[in-house]
């Protein structure tokens, strides 16, 4: 799989040269080499792209259920078949490690395989009894039409495939955007798979582009009834804004502020082990990572002690090093942003247990104690190797303290009273808790979303069937029905 032949847009099956002026350097994070230059898709191409996806879907829609799973079939087999290929794009186009760029390949072939199970939809009918003599009511399920897929850039494989693969095997068509930065991992590379797959052309379209070029064009024009997107809660927010305006659904997975919680009756050596992965995996770019870790009193100082020595001890440098646990964060601003975030926590007077250093594009961990849950630190959406550790004197106000953000995406309890646990896991105010586990946790067969400024909408087995398909009555009345004039 060579980079160079992955550069292009594709628009009805076919990779075109985008027409705009400007080009982009996709760039290693961690050496700053140019892996491949793209010329940015215009507008034109975009409008483009949806005019195709329009005509394209009303045929894909009477396709049969057998036909969209070999289709997904195929596309699977295809990442199957160059995982160690893709792998190699992954470490440098987004600067993951070798364990991060391998998870997120099993986690996109988990999508497409989950995805198969979809395709059944769509031709299945559910009959409902009807109050009135001789009526039969049918309800049906009928594909959306024209998705939008827009994707961010750190888990662009996944966080792209878990849209484009549920719609298109439930009869919709895709018009999708990835993150410029990593336009091969999160676009190409699955353009790629459905080419292979042989899907229709037009059924799916990759453009390679940048707001610079089409604005809020993917997310205005008529032809398109649904908007997926995954990013921050600014954008999400924008997004709303739009598809509110025109009466388009929308399904956003947006910020996070995870709360990992240790109860004073936790098995602090477990939750070190959680916490260590569930808050420096992929250098912490990751919504669902944890943000803030609150932990009671009697446990706080073994915790902090044992935490500090685990990551002091993550190894970190370059991603294709397989013994690389941090590598470097996507890019010059990102970094810019750990690092202003440090200083104003520094100068507000947090206290620092473990600091880290900057070498190149790459933050080694940092972590803070004593951090005061309303600060600014805590509050803040981090997407950094920076771990904060917030002490709560009791079990209840560890849970009030979890509480106390304006998001809601995923949490953690660690607690020997798994009664206990799960109780107080219905009182996080997060789409997801998991007890005695970290707060990175996927899966294609459960409702994956969050609440408050984290999003709406649920993707996942079956969930995602209701926000892509448009459920239908028609009602046929089999004796002759009288009426009163």
């Amino acid at each position: 799989m060579r980079y160079e032949n992955l550069n292009k847009s594709f628009i009805n099956g076919e990779w075109v040269e985008g027409r705009s002026d400007q080009t982009y350097d996709i760039v290693n994070p961690y050496d700053h080499s140019v892996v491949t230059t793209v010329r940015l898709a215009t507008s034109q191409q975009l409008h483009e792209a949806i005019d195709m996806a329009k005509q394209a879907q009303k045929k894909w829609a009477k396709s049969s259920a057998d036909e969209r799973k070999t289709v997904i079939y195929k596309a699977a087999e295809y990442l199957k078949a160059n995982r160690a290929a893709i792998v190699d794009i992954i470490v440098r186009e987004t600067g993951g490690t070798l364990l991060k760029a391998n998870v997120e390949v099993h986690l996109a072939l988990e999508v497409l395989e989950e995805a198969i199970h979809y395709a059944d939809a769509i031709d299945q009918v559910r009959e409902i009894p009807s109050a009135i003599e001789g009526k039969v009511n049918h309800i049906r399920r009928l594909p959306l039409g024209v998705v939008a897929s827009i994707s961010p850039f750190n888990f662009p494989m996944n966080l792209s495939m878990r849209t484009i693969a549920p719609a298109i095997a439930l009869g919709n068509s895709v018009v999708h955007k990835p993150d410029i930065q990593v336009g091969l991992t999160g676009g190409s590379i699955i353009a790629k798979a459905f080419e292979h797959a042989g899907l229709p052309h037009g059924v799916f379209n990759m453009i390679l582009t940048d707001i610079t070029e089409i604005g809020d064009d993917l997310l205005t024009h008529p032809h398109v009834g649904l908007i997926s997107f995954t990013g921050s809660t600014a954008v999400g927010r924008h997004i709303g804004e739009i598809a509110g305006r025109n009466l388009k659904r929308v399904i956003l997975e947006l910020g996070g502020n995870s709360p990992f919680v240790v109860l004073s009756d936790a098995d602090v050596d477990r939750a070190v082990d959680a916490a260590v992965f569930g808050k420096f995996i992929h250098q912490g770019q990751i919504c669902m990572i944890i943000n803030r870790i609150i932990v009671h009193k009697d446990k706080h100082d073994e915790f902090v002690q044992k935490f500090v020595e685990r990551a002091k001890a993550l190894p970190c440098g370059d991603p294709r090093d397989p013994n690389t646990m941090i590598g470097p964060l996507i890019n010059e601003r990102q970094l810019e942003k750990a690092v202003s975030a440090i200083e104003a926590a520094k100068r507000d007077g947090a206290k620092m247990a473990l600091e880290g250093k900057r070498e190149g594009n790459v933050l080694t961990p940092y972590v803070f104690i004593d951090v005061d849950n309303s600060s600014k630190l805590a509050q803040t959406e981090l997407f950094a190797p920076i771990a904060t550790i917030i002490k709560a004197n009791t079990d209840e106000e560890a849970i009030i303290m979890a509480n106390e953000t304006e998001y809601g995406l995923s949490s953690s309890i660690f607690t020997t009273d798994l009664a206990k646990g799960e109780e107080l896991a219905l009182q996080i105010e997060s789409g997801m808790t998991h007890i005695n586990d970290q707060t990175v946790n996927d899966s294609p067969n459960i409702p994956f979303g969050g609440n408050k400024a984290s999003g709406s909408g649920r993707f996942g087995n079956p969930w995602i069937i209701d926000e892509f398909t448009i459920t239908k009555w028609v009602s046929v009345q089999e004796k002759y029905r009288r009426f009163p004039f």
